[in-house]
């Protein structure tokens, strides 16, 4: 129990800086697209003016639930907006703290899940390929089919996928190696034979 409580936090704290260099350093400008100064300006006067009343949410613009709101969303140009009415500095610290426990959480999260699958003694193979399988399988679905639902384009989405999936692997390959117990081959386990 102990063991997987510090391979959790370990996992937390990989997860933690593994994101830490896709999305809080330059790299992450790769994910964006950049629409310029003036018209990201133009933009946020919008936003400002247009969403400010109804408060911070994701938006689906046009509305599609109206039947001129579905004749616009098919005309385009569509828009699915993560809002937020107030801004925040783009390196907020309580934003790094906050994350920095939910990668705690999602790490003891992993641990305990390979705790489940894994304390019979499976082999490091046999939980790494369980690690990359469920984490790849995960970010596929949850991540990489947004663009294919959505409409959107992939470079976010590719980004994201490559950003998760690595972090997740590398915490849960940590974890099933140094903090899962493993069982040795019956061959590995024999006395050598000796010579007659």
């Amino acid at each position: 129990m102990v063991r997987t409580v510090i391979g959790g936090i370990v996992a937390g704290f990989i997860l933690f800086c593994v994101g830490f260099v896709f999305w809080a350093t330059p790299l992450n400008r790769l994910a964006f697209s950049d629409a310029g100064p003036a018209e990201s300006a133009a933009v946020q006067a919008a936003l400002a003016q247009n969403l400010s009343r109804s408060g911070t949410g994701t938006y689906q613009i046009p509305n599609p639930d109206t039947a001129g709101g579905t004749i616009l969303y098919g005309r385009g140009p569509v828009a699915s907006i993560h809002f937020n009415t107030g801004g925040f500095p783009v390196e907020d610290m309580n934003m790094i703290v906050v994350g920095f426990a939910f990668a705690l959480v999602a790490g003891l999260l992993m641990a305990f899940a390979l705790a489940a699958v894994g304390g019979g003694g499976r082999s490091f193979a046999g939980l790494a390929r369980l690690v990359v399988l469920y984490s790849a399988g995960i970010t596929f679905w949850t991540i990489l089919a947004q663009p294919v639902f959505g409409h959107f384009g992939w470079g976010y989405w590719v980004y994201s996928f490559i950003a998760e999936t690595t972090a997740l692997i590398l915490a849960g390959l940590v974890v099933a190696r140094w903090f899962m117990p493993h069982y040795r081959s019956a061959a590995a386990e024999a006395p050598p034979a000796t010579e007659a």
